[in-house]
């Protein structure tokens, strides 16, 4: 795996995606600053993307989606729609409520006018063995640190990934699903959208791979997974190339090591050249 810096993208935040010649990146409160894709054409190493628009996800007077990962998925809300469903991780904003909203992803619809972008969340996935050591938490007394889990979309096989931490025996657990219709689900009073549970009986595939040190941004791209982590030099940034398929972790790079240690976040595709950008917003190329 080879990193290099080619520019920047503004300050950080949290992951997003690209789609067409537009480039995502959102916070943890739903902002997301909207990018021109097109200045990733070039081979120049000083590339500075310009913002060309900025929107807010709707619903979160509901649900804030913490947008660790963010992917588009593989169907339309409706027929002729620019963009397919987003789905976006609601990760650890609840971390200190009731309710901590453990394994929940939202479903959205992105419209566009011009550079005026609107979204409807239009469904949530929820898994429901979230609350079940051995499957989705570790076994035995450890509490795992972050147990909300990320969700990436495999839009050529309609697969929904879902990994977590688990703590406990030091290993990052993988599952994979039928992605849900978008119409799947039962219509919840307090989100106002159906809620499409995930069961263990839903469970196509799953496995452990290495443990992830706090898992970051992640897309999926010809049906390998890849997942940023980390933090610091003290909990290095690494990226991860995980095959569902195989069921095993293809490559692994420490990015402390080769000299970049701000935390990692966004990560996505254009065409078939990946980018990672950091928390301070500096955008690096990676190749195979």
């Amino acid at each position: 795996m080879n990193i290099r810096k080619i520019g920047s993208m503004g300050w950080g935040a949290q992951d997003g995606a690209v789609w067409g010649d537009f480039l995502f990146r959102f916070d943890h409160a739903g902002h997301c600053r909207v990018y021109d894709a097109k200045a990733l054409d070039t081979d120049s190493e000083d590339i500075v993307l310009p913002q060309i628009a900025a929107f807010s996800l709707n619903g979160d007077d509901a649900v804030i989606p913490h947008c660790n990962a963010v992917t588009f998925g593989s169907t339309c809300f409706e027929a002729g729609d620019e963009f397919p469903l987003m789905y976006a991780n609601v990760y650890n904003n609840y971390a200190r409520a009731e309710d901590r909203r453990v394994g929940m992803c939202c479903v959205y619809r992105l419209q566009r006018e011009g550079l005026t972008f609107h979204t409807v969340l239009v469904q949530l996935l929820k898994i429901g063995f979230a609350d079940e050591k051995g499957l989705w938490l570790s076994e035995g007394d450890v509490s795992d640190v972050r147990p909300y889990g990320n969700f990436v979309v495999d839009r050529d096989a309609g697969l929904l990934h879902a990994f977590v931490m688990r703590d406990g025996d030091r290993t990052t657990r993988y599952f994979s699903f039928r992605l849900p219709d978008v119409t799947a689900g039962e219509l919840s009073a307090e989100y106002g959208v159906p809620v499409a549970v995930l069961e263990a009986s839903d469970i196509l595939s799953q496995f452990d791979a290495p443990y992830h040190l706090y898992i970051q941004g992640a897309c999926c791209h010809n049906g390998l997974i890849y997942s940023s982590e980390g933090f610091n030099a003290d909990i290095p940034p690494s990226l991860r190339i995980i095959d569902p398929t195989a069921k095993c972790q293809q490559d692994h790079a420490n990015l402390a090591e080769l000299g970049y240690p701000t935390e990692a976040e966004w990560i996505d595709f254009r065409g078939e050249r990946c980018y990672y950008s950091d928390g301070c917003g500096d955008l690096f190329s990676v190749t195979f």
